[in-house]
């Protein structure tokens, strides 16, 4: 039975995405950060330090929604940045020299867009949740390292699997289903920076 639902829902992502890739890209990491980010509300939730003296975090659903703005807002753009890959980084199947052209996109990936989604993540935030300019760049200094060398440590493997493995049609999905991990430790970082 689930199988079927799967093979139906597989049928009908590709319909839209071959359709209308922007606004299948736009819904799709909309639905995914939303989740990332209830996900990271449970896990403040359990992680609560009663003996902190700070009130006990509630639910947030203008969390929620900035979040969900920040994905239906990335979501096309990461669709152009793994187009760009895919037409100036070539990989051809069974012909030599994909260990390079691999090996090239997710340097490409980590040197130019995972600096840059960092930095526009803590712009997007910090300006979504009504921060000046000055703790915006508080938040910036409190978060931007940290999360950038985080960044470094995790998606290199995952964008390995991503650009290896999946159609160009699956590879912002896929990467947000893993990023919904890594949406959570952004959201617990935002929270927790300087500024935050």
């Amino acid at each position: 039975m689930s199988r079927v639902l799967l093979g139906r829902f597989a049928k009908f992502y590709n319909g839209e995405f071959d359709r209308r890739p922007t606004r299948t890209l736009i819904v799709t990491n909309g639905i995914l950060n939303s989740v990332a980010d209830l996900c990271a509300q449970a896990s403040e939730q359990i992680l609560y330090d009663a003996t902190s003296g700070d009130p006990v975090p509630r639910y947030d659903p203008l969390r929620t929604l900035r979040f969900a703005a920040y994905g239906m807002a990335l979501g096309p753009l990461i669709g152009k940045w793994m187009h760009l890959l895919e037409t100036r980084i070539p990989m051809r199947m069974g012909k030599p020299g994909n260990g390079l052209q691999l090996f090239k996109r997710v340097l490409a990936d980590q040197v130019i867009m995972a600096p840059a989604g960092m930095a526009l993540f803590v712009a997007a935030m910090g300006t979504m949740e009504g921060k000046s300019v000055q703790q915006i760049k508080d938040k910036f200094s409190g978060m931007y390292f940290p999360g950038l060398i985080a960044n470094w440590k995790v998606w290199p493997a995952i964008q390995t699997i991503n650009f290896k493995l999946m159609p160009l049609a699956y590879r912002v999905p896929f990467q947000s289903t893993c990023g919904i991990a890594w949406t959570v430790f952004l959201s617990l970082l935002n929270k927790s920076s300087k500024g935050g």
